[in-house]
């Protein structure tokens, strides 16, 4: 049973992040102090400092409750697909990723700010801890059903959720990305295809 004050205090942590969230996605992590975050949140600087250690830490949490919820969207259009074949599916689920990744703040604290301010190495950790796990059910379930040729799936879904991040940030960052997102799509719609046994067959 939770008690009191951790409802208090798990309310003052989603007022920050809130807040932080909202002032981030607007200006960039640099561009925001956190005597804005503290004022938009109606908490004080003390409050923060009992959540977070630091403008990076409460960045962080930020940026993880986007993973999540990118994932959880990716479920949910999953089961709104209902049942499906185990290619197609794939290919919905890297579509919808670079879709959610469309969104403004997605663009730009995810995809802009978050390498940068997290580092490399815990950018990816995220990305893993909400992203990898989905990727390998997949993987694995097409080639349970001969749908893709058996291969280790452990290192497999490690290099297809790095080229989908990376075709994600090359997105963000491109001057038309609209047609980025298109040829990113068909590059990564190619690659799947490419682990058909079908492809296998034909090289």
């Amino acid at each position: 049973m939770k008690t009191k004050q951790d409802l208090r205090s798990e309310a003052t942590r989603q007022r920050l992040t809130g807040a932080a969230r909202s002032l981030f996605a607007e200006r960039g992590y640099a561009g925001v102090g956190t005597e804005e975050i503290v004022q938009a949140a109606g908490v004080t600087r003390g409050a923060l400092y009992h959540q977070f250690r630091d403008k990076a830490d409460l960045f962080s949490a930020v940026a993880e409750t986007i993973h999540a919820e990118i994932a959880e969207r990716i479920i949910a259009g999953a089961r709104a697909d209902g049942p499906i074949d185990p290619m197609p599916a794939l290919h919905a689920g890297v579509r919808r990723f670079l879709e959610v990744c469309a969104d403004p703040t997605v663009e730009r604290i995810l995809l802009l700010d978050a390498p940068a301010v997290l580092g490399w190495q815990a950018w990816r950790d995220q990305a893993d801890r909400y992203g990898l796990g989905l990727l390998q059910h997949a993987l694995q379930s097409a080639i349970d059903a001969g749908a893709i040729t058996p291969r280790p799936v452990v290192p497999l879904s490690h290099a297809l959720l790095g080229a989908v991040s990376e075709c994600a940030i090359y997105i963000a960052r491109a001057e038309d990305p609209e047609t980025a997102r298109s040829d990113c799509t068909a590059i990564l719609q190619q690659l799947l295809d490419g682990l058909t046994p079908r492809a296998a067959q034909h090289p």
